[in-house]
C-alpha cells in the first residue's frame, strides 16, 4: 500500500467530518461505515459526483442508486411522505432499512439516481458517523455499497483497497459486526401498504 494511497485513511471521528464536508463539497466520492456495509457516499444533487459512483463501481447506469439523510425530518425534502405516520417512520429510522418512497415533486435529487422511476430509497443509518457528515452537509448523500459490481460487499476497508484511489478519502471503522445482508428494502410507496422487496439483516 503506497504511503499517498494509505494517507487517505482516515478515523470514522467526529474530528473527522470536516475532511468529510471538503470532500463532498468538491464533488468528490468518499467510502463511509454505516449499520450494515461500508459505501461510497457523494452530493446526491450533482450529477458529476453521482456519475463518479458509477464509474467507480463499474455500475450500469440504468440502476438506481440509494439516499442518506441524517435525520427523519429531511425525508420531506426529497420524497413525499404525508401518508406515512410519523410514529411509523421514527419506529423504522435511523436503522438498517431503505424505504422505498416516491420522489418529492420539488426534490433537488440528481436525476441519474433513479433513471426512469417516480421513487427513491433512502436511508438513515444507525451509525453516527455518515449520519453526523449528512447533518453537517445539510444535503442528501448518493449512497451505495463500496465495492464493484458483482463483487461481494465490504465488511472492512481492506476489502475494498483496490478502491482507495478513486476515493477522496475512506474513513475506517474497523470490521463491522453486521454480516453483508445490506439493508431491508421496504416499499413504502403506496398508501396503506407495503412490499419487503429485499430482506437484509
Amino acid at each position: 500500500m503506497g504511503s499517498f494511497v494509505s494517507e487517505k485513511v482516515l478515523a470514522a471521528t467526529q474530528e473527522n467530518v470536516r475532511h468529510a464536508i471538503a470532500a463532498l463539497r468538491r464533488g468528490d466520492v468518499i467510502s463511509v461505515p454505516t449499520d450494515t456495509l461500508y459505501g461510497l457516499a457523494a452530493d446526491a444533487c450533482s450529477r458529476v459526483a453521482v456519475e463518479r459512483i458509477y464509474d467507480i463501481k463499474g455500475r450500469n447506469a440504468g440502476s438506481p442508486l440509494a439516499v442518506c439523510v441524517a435525520d427523519v425530518p429531511d425525508l420531506k425534502r426529497y420524497a413525499r411522505i404525508d401518508h406515512l405516520p410519523d410514529a411509523l417512520l421514527h419506529d423504522l429510522l435511523p436503522g438498517p432499512v431503505t424505504l422505498v418512497l416516491n420522489r418529492g415533486d420539488k426534490s433537488e435529487l440528481e436525476k441519474s439516481l433513479n433513471p426512469g422511476l417516480l421513487s427513491i430509497g433512502i436511508r438513515i443509518p444507525d451509525s453516527d458517523f455518515i449520519r453526523s457528515v449528512a447533518r453537517a452537509f445539510d444535503g442528501a448523500l448518493a449512497l451505495t455499497s463500496a465495492n464493484t459490481s458483482s463483487r461481494p460487499s465490504s465488511i472492512c476497508v481492506e476489502e475494498f483497497e483496490h478502491l482507495w484511489p478513486q476515493c477522496a478519502a475512506v474513513f475506517d471503522a474497523g470490521e463491522l459486526s453486521a454480516g453483508r445482508a445490506g439493508s431491508t428494502i421496504v416499499d413504502l410507496t403506496a398508501e396503506a401498504s407495503f412490499k419487503v422487496l429485499r430482506a437484509g439483516r
